[in-house]
């Protein structure tokens, strides 16, 4: 019988027993809510309460996702997850001709604080948990929602939510990126000074693996570098004069759930571990919470298939169990219909469902950590964490993460795993059902939902409207501001928030910190 090997490169036993786990397993597992936090960040887990369940929606027009919003909010979704579009998470406006043929496609598009106005227009912001995947510009889409609670006579203490915020793995991965690593570092560090001062229930980066692990990262590689991430977060906050114990606790991450579920499990137990460790001993933490590794899991889009797509609904299943069974504070489960296009409003509601299911009809919440003291977990987890720290300390030996970002080390090393992952799937050796194998000889029809074209030319219209009836003198006066803050030490947020008070545009703030950062192009290495 031929070897079966992990996800990770690490060889997967058919019978696993006590000879399988070191001596002080015991120590190294501990109890939930307790360091290494192995078993988890709380001591009661979901026994008291389930994970947050989150559905990421944004698409088209604010309108349209608001009425997306609310209906979510009425099926039982306990937390938002924003989408914006491409524009939006590159920093220019719709009306920009770089943004032309992208506006409102893969999420909402956000031009100013009028957008974000009608985006949350009859939502609860003091009552509902906000998560917006947003990296490059996440200071100013926080900022834009801090506005609009405040109109409407919400503090900033009562807001609780999180922006991704991870420019580092947009380097890697993604290639949302705008500005150089270094003053990219400085504006992460500066939300978080100004998040502990003005908003200090929010979560301030989500430090993410999710996306490396769409691009064809390992398990081992996706906790690998997004710890690695982490550290150089740490260090930017610190070299910025904070306290580790004042934005430790607010550090959250994004991993991945595949349907690989004993493996996927034992990283999430990994990850935990290694980051109680690694802030505890290296950077000196002394707060519990500083040393919790909380993290939101996002099913796999990779692994969904356009062929058979109702086979989706299985992989989704299957992969939201991993994260509930790894310990995950909250979850997005992906819709049935995304590898084809954005999901339907009944794709998003079985999606939802799905994650009610794990939570109300099995015995799920019923216990802590149920797969403690399991060989095969126990064993995976040890694996996997050897194997990550050998990686972190691959990537520590060009000096940081953004050392190595620079000299392409992370980037080789994902699309080195992504290529091996085709092939395998092109010969056969890799599994996919409905694509590879199992496969129909016609799929049936399916009607994905479209986006409207003429939504550009209607968000230009909006531009232009509330460039004609602000202050225009206060605009310039406050986006001065912003680039003399860039160019200096001061929190740069202040300045910003003051010119999107002053209805300056997304791609107007973005424009004045570009002439004072500069922006980014990766150096071309064959």
């Amino acid at each position: 019988m031929a070897e079966r090997k992990a996800e990770s490169g690490f060889p997967v036993k058919p019978v696993y027993d006590q000879s399988d786990l070191p001596g002080d397993s015991d120590k190294q597992v501990g109890r939930p809510g307790e360091y290494p936090f192995t078993r988890g960040v709380y001591p009661t887990m979901y026994t008291s309460r389930p994970w947050t369940m989150r559905q990421y929606a944004g698409f088209g027009t604010a309108t349209e996702s608001n009425a997306r919003y609310h209906r979510l909010l009425e099926h039982g979704t306990m937390g938002l997850s924003v989408a914006f579009d491409l524009p939006t998470q590159m920093g220019y406006d719709s009306d920009d001709p770089v943004a032309h043929g992208e506006v409102g496609k893969v999420g909402v598009a956000i031009d100013s604080l009028a957008d974000m106005k009608t985006l949350f227009d009859g939502i609860p912001l003091d009552q509902v948990s906000t998560s917006m995947t947003i990296n490059a510009p996440a200071s100013l889409l926080l900022l834009l929602y801090q506005l609009v609670a405040q109109e409407a006579g919400i503090p900033g203490g009562a807001l609780n939510g999180t922006i991704q915020n991870d420019i580092l793995k947009e380097y890697i991965a993604r290639g949302t990126y705008i500005f150089p690593p270094k003053p990219s570092l400085r504006l992460v560090a500066d939300t978080f000074a100004y998040c502990r001062a003005e908003v200090p229930k929010w979560n301030t980066i989500s430090i993410s693996g999710y996306h490396m692990a769409e691009a064809g990262a390992t398990p081992v590689q996706e906790i690998a570098f997004t710890l690695a991430n982490g550290i150089d977060y740490v260090r930017a906050a610190l070299a910025a004069g904070l306290a580790v114990d004042d934005f430790a606790p607010r550090l959250s991450f994004f991993f991945v759930a595949r349907t690989t579920l004993l493996e996927e499990v034992a990283k999430f137990r990994a990850a935990r571990r290694i980051w109680a460790r690694l802030m505890r001993d290296e950077f000196g933490a002394k707060d519990p919470k500083s040393m919790m590794l909380r993290f939101h899991t996002q099913t796999a889009g990779v692994q969904l298939t356009a062929q058979q797509p109702e086979v989706n609904l299985v992989r989704v299943a299957v992969q939201g169990l991993g994260a509930v069974l790894g310990g995950t504070q909250s979850l997005h489960t992906n819709s049935y219909d995304e590898a084809i296009a954005l999901p339907t409003e009944k794709a998003a509601r079985l999606a939802l469902r799905t994650q009610q299911v794990l939570a109300y009809e099995t015995d799920l919440t019923a216990t802590v950590d149920p797969f403690a003291g399991s060989y095969v977990v126990e064993a995976m987890t040890d694996e996997i964490e050897a194997a990550a720290v050998a990686l972190m300390d691959r990537v520590a030996s060009y000096g940081s993460a953004v050392d190595a970002i620079e000299a392409g080390f992370q980037k080789n090393e994902i699309e080195t795993s992504a290529y091996r992952v085709a092939q395998e799937i092109d010969s056969g050796a890799r599994v996919v059902v409905g694509l590879n194998r199992f496969a129909v000889a016609e799929e049936e029809p399916y009607e994905p939902l479209r986006v409207d074209p003429a939504i550009e030319a209607a968000q230009a219209r909006r531009i232009a409207a509330i460039r004609e009836t602000r202050d225009s003198a206060a605009v310039e006066r406050a986006l001065a501001a912003v680039r003399s803050a860039a160019a200096g030490a001061d929190n740069v947020l202040y300045p910003m928030r003051e010119a999107l008070r002053a209805y300056a545009t997304v791609g107007e703030v973005c424009g004045a910190l570009r002439e004072v950062w500069g922006v980014y192009h990766p150096v071309e290495r064959f």
